[in-house]
């Protein structure tokens, strides 16, 4: 248990440095190398949509980050406490968290990056997290690479380029031809490329959980589901409003429906 609370710390720690190195690397480097070529005119320079774009990318995923752990999932007061107490509550619908030392409802899981556990109030905002933080990692991602190509005059054209970056350039680093700044770009490309592939993954696994009307705690301990057509269940999830969800991060408020179907 001490080590799944000091996990619950260090992995919110984690994902802040990440952000925070990310936004260092864009600020500093990879947006004063797009300069806007003197010989050709353009209505936006290149650095100026590059930078509108991760803003909203990154604002997108650090808002909902932020939600996530705002908005915590119902707490059900009077299911904590002794066993004898937890039996009372209707098992499909709650669950007893062990690091968050509570009863929550519609629980899903408890996700360490966030410290929080996710649940029907704060779903949404999970699952667009996840979005979001997915593109603006492979958006750095591809930012990087169009950096690394200018700086070491690397083509990416052949598809086994990309996989062979990382050993050749630990080669070169020693050689001193690759210098130490370049060298934590091609490591961050790798990370990037990583968390963004695992983002994406929660993110589509998700998706297809709340289209079924199932959460991850009940397909663990293989509790059936009433039937419901798939828009009424991806409705319940993110509201009548969702596409105002999507561009801009807000709490998930239509949670009532599905308080009640628990119950």
């Amino acid at each position: 248990m001490l080590a799944l609370r000091l996990l619950n710390v260090v992995a919110p720690a984690y994902f802040l440095c990440i952000s925070l190195v990310t936004f260092a690397l864009q600020l500093f480097l990879f947006l004063p190398s797009m300069r806007q070529d003197p010989t050709t005119a353009r209505l936006f320079p290149p650095a100026l949509l590059h930078g509108a774009l991760f803003l909203f990318l990154s604002t997108n995923a650090l808002g909902n980050y932020v939600l996530v752990i705002q908005n915590s999932p119902d707490d059900l007061d009077a299911c904590q406490g002794p066993s004898a107490r937890r039996a009372l509550c209707p098992p499909p619908s709650t669950h007893f968290c062990r690091v968050c030392a509570r009863v929550t409802l519609r629980h899903d899981h408890h996700c360490f990056f966030t410290g929080n556990c996710i649940g029907g109030r704060n779903m949404r905002n999970f699952v667009l997290f996840c979005l979001y933080t997915s593109l603006a990692c492979l958006y750095s991602m591809v930012a990087g690479v169009a950096y690394i190509s200018a700086a070491l005059s690397t083509s990416f054209a052949h598809p086994l380029a990309f996989l062979t970056l990382l050993p050749t350039s630990i080669s070169q680093f020693f050689s001193g031809a690759v210098l130490g700044s370049e060298m934590f770009v091609i490591l961050m490309l790798y990370l990037w490329f990583a968390i963004g592939l695992a983002c994406a993954g929660f993110c589509c696994h998700q998706l297809l959980l709340i289209l079924r009307g199932q959460t991850r705690h009940q397909v663990r301990k293989g509790v059936a589901v009433r039937a419901r057509p798939w828009r009424k269940n991806l409705q319940e999830v993110f509201g009548k409003r969702w596409l105002l969800g999507l561009l801009v991060p807000m709490f998930n408020v239509g949670g009532e429906s599905s308080k009640q179907r628990d119950k």
